[in-house]
């Protein structure tokens, strides 16, 4: 297969098609693959631990591994593992408008934390959510809303934890729900990323048979010094309807 045949959403990874600089390399992590300081907030649901969804999120991280071109990669350890629910703030984003307008853009990370955490004591939690594995790219799982209510349900934490928190990412409506894995060093050459294509394929379709619905512990407010741990410093309990 030519390189001209490869899914566009592969075409981040490829030196064909994107050959500039890769974005968070030098500033989130190093050309060696070490994460650096860039301390923040989030809100995440973390993989619950023992868990068949675990298990099976660990075993493809552990087939990313096993690839040629994992050299190319920065790898999170399995006790990161997460999906991103809401993007809180972070060292190096201090722009609008990736932080709220009624405070400073210099305001230290720590006492941004206080403030949203002082912000959250009144937030109601929203319905429960199931999400499913929907792609794969080198970095990890792309993962989406089973029914249109869970869809639905996802829009609504993200929209009342903007309006609360006070700002809105530009990619607010489109953003990719996603599992990180690792992080890309160096893009893939042209038989490097045509190969890991049908592997990528493969990766979604075992965990589609292993666990259709992804288990995820409830959302929780973190803090973070680097991608290699975050803390939840705050749990939502999902309401179980919307009645």
């Amino acid at each position: 297969m030519s390189i001209e045949k490869l899914a566009p959403r592969l075409h981040a990874f490829s030196k064909f098609y994107a050959p500039g600089a890769i974005r968070h390399l030098g500033t989130r992590y190093n050309a060696s693959g070490t994460f650096l300081p860039e301390p923040g907030n989030t809100v995440v649901c973390h993989l619950p631990v023992g868990s068949e969804t675990e298990a099976a999120i660990v075993a493809a991280r552990d087939r990313y591994l096993g690839m040629p071109e994992a050299r190319l990669l920065a790898f999170t350890p399995i006790s990161s593992l997460h999906m991103t629910l809401f993007q809180g703030i972070i060292e190096y984003q201090r722009s609008l408008p990736f932080w709220p307008n009624d405070v400073p853009l210099d305001t230290p990370i720590e006492d941004m934390t206080a403030i949203f955490l002082d912000r959250l004591v009144g937030f109601e939690p929203c319905v429960a959510f199931d999400v499913e594995v929907t792609r794969a790219t080198p970095n990890g799982l792309i993962l989406s809303g089973v029914t249109g209510e869970d869809r639905m349900a996802l829009k609504e934490w993200r929209n009342r934890l903007a309006d609360l928190l006070g700002y809105r990412h530009p990619d607010h409506e489109t953003y990719e729900f996603h599992i990180t894995f690792a992080y890309l060093m160096e893009r893939f050459d042209d038989q490097e990323i045509l190969r890991w294509q049908p592997f990528l394929e493969d990766i979604v379709h075992e965990i589609a048979d292993q666990v259709p619905v992804i288990e995820l512990k409830p959302p929780a407010f973190c803090i973070f010094d680097d991608m290699n741990h975050f803390e939840e410093l705050l749990v939502f309990a999902p309401k179980t309807s919307s009645a």
